[in-house]
């Protein structure tokens, strides 16, 4: 008895219909192009003596330069030589141990590594990036590993969904105890995607906690932008929308999603440049729900001199959270204050100025001038330095 042809006949269609699909003619056209250097193109390299050389594959192109940032300075930027095969490449260096973003510009276009899956973002596009091994606070290392989530929440203060980086320490998802909260902030030229890419928090926690040198607590980024951001625009609506984004949406959503613990003594927040700027401007009048604050390159913008942020100068800022910062029962909770700035950074009078102004009210200021500027490389040092003076 022979077999039905019903089985067979749908296989043999679908045979068919696969082997003269576009995506298999695609595929086979692929398999039959000439290989370029851009296949087996390495196209960030670390050498021995702490130079970096970039390639990038651009035969059409007619000039291709490198971008980047904090090496050897904020905005730095170099020519590249085309070799015969097409490929661009230049060295620079040499770099110090850390991560650095950069990217590549060809004829005119602002492009990202092709070569490289490592990026990060800032406040409106996206850097490629690498790691240069050697600063063992924040390498890489055989330790017990905490987690980086990227948690998708809808703020009813802004009527829009909105993204947060949120860092669980090693061993959070099998246990069920409670830890400290430390709210971390970027700057104006970041997201929430920041400190954890180039700024490395997740991997100087693990390291600081394996050493024993921070008690394990839960970490939240959240987007300090809430739109589009350039230098020079005026602030004249009075308040910056994060503030009540952060306290009306964050705060209790991170209180009711994860083992966090409310009181006041258990929960911190710094931030860097802006961020640090949103650090006084949340913590100075909740100054109530914060024990310990981090002020990283920055300060009360326009106390200094000129124009801060909405209009407001140092007299004015003073005068207006004066209540506060004059309020003896509020400082007894107070457990830490502590600023750094670069003794090379443009803010670094607007830090010393704040600095004196809160000395001036009886905080107890901790302050720290470093060598560098405002650069990512003082801001993970900073951080390596801030997080083990926590909760302890």
């Amino acid at each position: 008895m022979k077999k039905p042809r019903g089985n067979s006949i749908f296989w043999m269609g679908c045979l068919i219909s696969i082997l003269f699909s576009p995506k298999s003619k695609a595929l086979a056209q692929d398999s039959r192009r000439e290989l370029t250097p851009n296949d087996t193109l390495q196209s960030v390299r670390i050498l021995e003596v702490g130079n970096v050389c970039f390639r990038i594959f651009a035969p059409e192109a007619g000039v291709v330069s490198l971008g980047g940032t904090d090496m050897p300075a904020v905005g730095w930027s170099a020519g590249m030589t085309k070799r015969p095969d097409g490929v661009w490449e230049t060295t620079v260096g040499p770099v110090d141990p850390g991560s650095y973003r950069y990217h590549f510009n060809v004829d005119g276009v602002f492009v990202i590594d092709p070569r490289n899956p490592s990026t990060s973002e800032s406040n409106s596009n996206t850097w490629s990036l690498f790691h240069v091994g050697g600063a063992d606070f924040m390498d890489t290392r055989d330790v017990p590993r905490g987690a980086v989530s990227e948690l998708t929440y809808y703020s009813g203060s802004l009527q829009r969904f909105r993204r947060m980086h949120v860092y669980t320490p090693p061993g959070y998802e099998s246990g069920g105890g409670k830890f400290p909260v430390f709210y971390l902030l970027h700057g104006a030229m970041d997201s929430d995607d920041s400190w954890t890419t180039v700024g490395r928090a997740g991997f100087i926690l693990d390291n600081l906690i394996a050493e024993g040198k921070a008690v394990p607590m839960v970490v939240v980024m959240p987007a300090g932008h809430t739109g589009p951001f350039r230098f020079g625009a005026p602030r004249t609506d009075g308040r910056d929308p994060f503030l009540d984004d952060l306290n009306e949406n964050i705060r209790p959503l991170i209180e009711s999603r994860y083992r966090v613990r409310p009181e006041r003594k258990h929960r911190a927040i710094a931030g860097l440049s802006m961020g640090g700027g949103h650090t006084l401007a949340i913590a100075i009048p909740g100054l109530a729900d914060y024990a310990y604050i981090g002020v990283f390159s920055s300060g009360v913008f326009g106390i200094a001199g000129g124009t801060g942020a909405f209009g407001l100068d140092g007299a004015t800022w003073e005068e207006r959270h004066r209540e506060v910062l004059d309020d003896p029962d509020l400082k007894m909770g107070l457990r830490l204050v502590w600023f750094a700035t670069g003794k090379d950074d443009f803010l670094l009078e607007t830090t010393r100025k704040t600095v004196e102004v809160l000395r001036n009210h009886d905080f107890e200021v901790v302050y720290e001038e470093t060598e560098g500027g405002h650069t990512w490389i003082n801001w993970r040092n900073y951080l390596y330095a801030f997080v083990p003076l926590l909760f302890r």
